[in-house]
């Protein structure tokens, strides 16, 4: 693996990570929004990295038995997912979203679990923004050995 890839690994985590932030974020703003979805951030590994599928890469390219096929690794954010869970419903006859009841549906986002999930993925990233800073010192070190 060069120091370029060890950069785009740590770059595709920063940004698939940031994005996570951002639903949560938008998730806790819109907590007392009534008929708002909870939506949850999903990613994925850029390529199928697997043990099973690395032995079948390298078996498959006779010339090249014994090196590990350069992978394109990391991550990347693939959008989100909305949460069937229904929110509680609330009578407010008044409010414009009321229906013929007077209820109106409120939103179904749970704060403790949102939370939860920012301080996850501010972990996440902040192990992103160390790959890409050792990554970065690793480079500064090879160019001093040059000298």
């Amino acid at each position: 693996m060069s120091i370029l890839n060890s950069f785009n690994i740590g770059e595709s985590g920063l940004y698939a990570h940031a994005k996570r932030l951002e639903v949560h974020a938008r998730n806790l703003a819109n907590i007392d929004t009534p008929n708002y979805s909870r939506k949850i951030p999903t990613i994925a590994a850029r390529e199928d990295i697997s043990f099973h599928n690395l032995l079948t890469e390298m078996k498959s390219d006779v010339f090249s038995v014994g090196t590990i096929p350069d992978k394109g690794a990391g991550v990347s954010f693939t959008g989100v997912i909305l949460d069937p869970t229904p929110g509680d419903r609330q009578y407010a006859p008044g409010h414009p979203d009321a229906d013929k009841n007077g209820y109106i549906r409120r939103s179904n986002v749970n704060p403790m679990v949102d939370m939860a999930d920012s301080v996850l993925t501010s972990r996440a990233y902040e192990v992103n923004l160390a790959v890409v800073e050792i990554t970065k010192a690793m480079a500064r070190r090879a160019t001093e050995i040059g000298r």
